[in-house]
């Protein structure tokens, strides 16, 4: 059990580590040469781990902003982090947990194999994610942990597959080939960004093309919009929460430097991520040619939310803040209905917002962005509001999945295993 949870939690959760074996198996296949292939698993490798850097100093600097948001507006009630959530199910069934990813990985391979959907799922804490909500669930349901082993890997393995193909010919519309999958359970969510895009607007429109009046224009400068626009945000969170309580966060630096210095530093993380997903994109493609030729044909690669970012870095930022308002909405709706509170906590949200906003961009140019966002915002409210008095019930409080898949495959599985059981 010690080995099996170095393989899981050391290795195939780190994204990194799995995509850089695929990129050196893929490399192996094609018969590179030793330069090429440790050339091009070592950059594929450090390409992730340079966007991995910037999302952890995005993750901290959004972090301070709820700290503030929470601190100013006196908000309490539950945070939608899968994070909290796989975490508290490792303490209570991490055996299980680590079974359930492990087998879900081979039979994503399977499914991959022997079926017409070709994707690799290659966000490994993804996949452990889903594997700690299918424990969850089938604990819910008072069902063995063999049975949970079985079953949720058999289910793990096939959502790997299918959950990236939903949203495959939206992303076929924001990379403009077929080579790539978004490996990111929000995919419902994504692809339908994506159709409320091509409803609500034209991809010409594209948030990259805005023709800003006068001095506006300074915001077609990536850096600088994502800058002032986050700087704005931290200030207003700042002056809510008050001088006193804002040192009180920052360790003593002064309260009307430390909105800015934080707005700066998650500008510079976007910058970082970027960087990152690009060195990355330039190998990985590459190498996934062995792997389709030779083991598995047409193989698509299912990688992290980021890697759709420079291909409309303004639509990011725009989808950010639109689905950021979506969680507030609801946020107040909930409250006023004495529902539990779903905090829009801002690391799911910016990292969700912004891809959603991409795929609306894509299918509606700034239209599709601001509304397709919008409308996902408010799903990944409503998804863990619909969720949590189950997870509640086997203790575990506080915090809940955000992701639109888990939300569906959590709910479908508790409510048909409940209806078995009646039956039988």
């Amino acid at each position: 059990m010690d080995f099996v949870k170095v393989i899981v939690f050391d290795l195939l959760s780190s994204a990194a580590i799995l995509v850089g074996l695929m990129a050196f198996i893929g490399l192996v296949l094609q018969r590179q040469t030793t330069e090429n292939i440790i050339s091009g698993t070592l950059k594929t490798i450090v390409g992730f781990l340079v966007f991995g850097v910037g999302s952890g100093a995005a993750v901290v600097a959004l972090t301070s902003f709820q700290d503030l948001f929470a601190a100013g507006f006196g908000l309490d009630g539950v945070l939608p982090l899968a994070e909290a959530v796989t975490a508290l199910a490792q303490q209570k069934f991490g055996t299980t947990v680590s079974l359930v990813m492990v087998l879900g990985f081979v039979m994503n391979l399977v499914v991959a194999r022997f079926t017409p959907l070709k994707y690799i799922f290659l966000t490994g804490q993804h996949n452990l994610y889903l594997a700690a909500l299918l424990t969850v669930m089938m604990k819910a349901l008072g069902l063995s942990n063999m049975v949970i082993v079985i079953l949720g890997g058999i289910i793990l393995g096939i959502c790997a597959a299918v959950f990236p193909a939903i949203c495959q010919p939206y992303m076929r519309k924001v990379t403009g080939d077929d080579e790539l999958a978004l490996g990111h359970y929000v995919t419902v969510g994504y692809a339908l960004s994506g159709w409320i895009g091509s409803k609500v607007g034209k991809p010409e429109d594209s948030t990259e093309n805005l023709n800003l009046p006068g001095w506006l224009s300074i915001f077609k400068d990536y850096v600088v919009g994502v800058s002032i626009t986050i700087i704005v945000f931290f200030y207003v969170a700042a002056f809510a929460a008050g001088k006193t309580e804002v040192e009180a966060l920052s360790s003593g630096v002064n309260w009307l430097v430390y909105p800015l210095f934080q707005g700066l530093s998650f500008a510079a993380s976007l910058f970082v991520i970027i960087t990152g997903v690009r060195l990355l994109l330039g190998e990985i493609v590459n190498a996934f040619v062995g792997i389709s030729e030779k083991l598995i044909p047409n193989a698509k690669p299912a990688l992290d939310c980021p890697i759709v970012f420079p291909f409309a870095p303004t639509a990011t930022v725009i989808g950010f803040l639109s689905a950021y308002a979506g969680g507030l909405l609801c946020m107040f709706v909930f409250g006023a209905f004495n529902m539990a509170v779903i905090i829009p906590v801002a690391v799911p949200y910016f990292f969700i917002g912004a891809t959603a906003g991409v795929f609306g961009n894509a299918t509606g140019g700034w239209k599709g962005a601001v509304v397709g966002s919008f409308v996902v915002g408010v799903l990944i409210a409503v998804g863990p509001a619909t969720i949590y008095p189950i997870m509640e019930n086997i203790g575990l409080k506080g915090t809940a999945f955000p992701e639109t898949d888990f939300n569906i495959v959590g709910i479908l599985i508790y409510y048909i295993g409940k209806l078995l059981q009646f039956i039988f």
